[in-house]
């Protein structure tokens, strides 16, 4: 049997989209009336603490340090070249402002085609205290290989859109790590277009103290593309972290896996995970997954977890999705400690494994090294549990 399809068009992708699941995207700040916490993408979110990034009050522009290997480039454009440059407008009014309050100071980094950096591409961001509203565009030029971190730490309250271009059979790796301070709040958009015959994967950790809100959007330029994204998140007694998921499969013979991870400890921690696949009906051939796990690690915490699949074809070979929120696995445990492992090192492993499944798969040392202090941390102040490393030591090889 043959099948015509067309190529995708990014420019009207979300065109026939008309749900409560898929605000329209507009640069226009008219097109995204504050929410109230009662629409569908806001009703797990706790809209007051994210007021700040809402608010119609000039914001400063973040000082992005970059570190550059050979073939990177970092230059500034207007917001009309970004406009330009772009596939996928704000979706809410934190990007909105994001992109307003950024102006003409956009920043955008450039992997030149074919290149292959011996080193990471690096940008930090540190906050100070201030409210900031940044706009980074990459753009990654086909058959380039390239690893490219994000690291946020600091405190303060940051607005973002950041949007990322992978070219026609290009490998990228995207890290973004949140570690921000107590008190600070992030609320964003990170949108990735992956080009034909592409290979791209993103790893968000959202690690730190502060408040979390990330809105994650993908799709296709054309066949052949492959999308696998990681993400953990560790949160704290009082804390809100939250990623919303959504893959646009609006190519055929494309790939898509997510696997977000994340542990919970404290009165009042608590995690959004929202997963959303649209398989369109020209996207024949595809294969997609997406599976969201949590554990509960104390009493008082509560993890919403919602996989979604949309599927207006029937020609594709395999998408499904899982999602799991509990405690220990009593049988894990009663297997380590029928081993002779002590209750507190068992519980302790079981934790550690979880995570260092997705930490071990970055592959870059530094990166690495922090998230597993970052968990070494979380896990030392339960009561029950060992209060040193299991698996790895801090600074150990993951």
């Amino acid at each position: 049997m043959t099948t015509t399809t067309r190529e995708p068009n990014p420019t009207d992708a979300y065109a026939a989209l008309r749900s409560h699941l898929h605000p329209k995207p507009s640069w226009n700040l008219d097109d995204h009336p504050v929410p109230t916490g009662r629409e569908e993408t806001w009703r797990f979110s706790p809209v007051p603490r994210f007021r700040v990034l809402m608010e119609d009050r000039p914001l400063e522009h973040p000082s992005w340090h970059a570190q550059l290997p050979d073939g990177v480039t970092s230059t500034v454009v207007s917001a009309k070249q970004a406009r330009a440059f772009s596939f996928d407008a704000p979706v809410d009014l934190v990007a909105a402002r994001a992109v307003a309050g950024a102006g003409d100071e956009v920043t955008l980094v450039r992997i030149a085609p074919e290149a292959e950096p011996d080193a990471p591409v690096v940008v930090d961001l540190e906050g100070a205290g201030q409210s900031l509203a940044g706009h980074l565009l990459v753009d990654v030029g086909h058959h380039a290989k390239v690893t490219l971190v994000l690291r946020h730490t600091g405190v303060g309250n940051l607005a973002a859109k950041v949007e990322v271009h992978a070219g026609e059979g290009a490998h990228l790796d995207l890290v973004s790590v949140q570690d921000w301070q107590a008190g600070s709040v992030h609320g964003g958009q990170v949108s990735v277009l992956v080009g034909r015959d592409a290979t791209v994967r993103t790893i968000q950790a959202s690690i730190g103290k502060g408040d979390v809100r990330l809105v994650e959007r993908a799709e296709f330029q054309g066949p052949g593309g492959s999308l696998e994204q990681l993400g953990l998140y560790f949160v704290q007694a009082g804390q809100h972290v939250e990623h919303r998921m959504f893959v646009d499969h609006n190519a055929p013979r494309t790939v898509s896996h997510v696997d977000y991870r994340g542990a919970l400890q404290g009165k009042g921690a608590h995690s959004v995970w929202i997963g959303d696949v649209l398989i369109r009906s020209v996207a024949v051939d595809i294969n997609t997954y997406e599976t969201n796990k949590n554990l509960m690690l104390t009493e008082g915490c509560q993890a919403d977890s919602v996989p979604n699949l949309e599927i207006e074809t029937g020609e594709i070979q395999g998408a499904g999705h899982s999602s799991s929120t509990g405690r220990f696995d009593e049988e894990q445990l009663f297997y380590l400690k029928s081993r002779g492992i002590p209750e507190d090192q068992a519980r302790r492993l079981v934790v550690e494994g979880f995570f260092l499944d997705i930490i071990g798969r970055i592959g870059i040392p530094d990166v690495e090294e922090r998230l597993v202090q970052a968990l070494s941390a979380q896990l030392s102040t339960i009561a029950g549990m060992a209060s040193e490393p299991v698996l790895a030591e801090e600074g150990d090889p993951v």
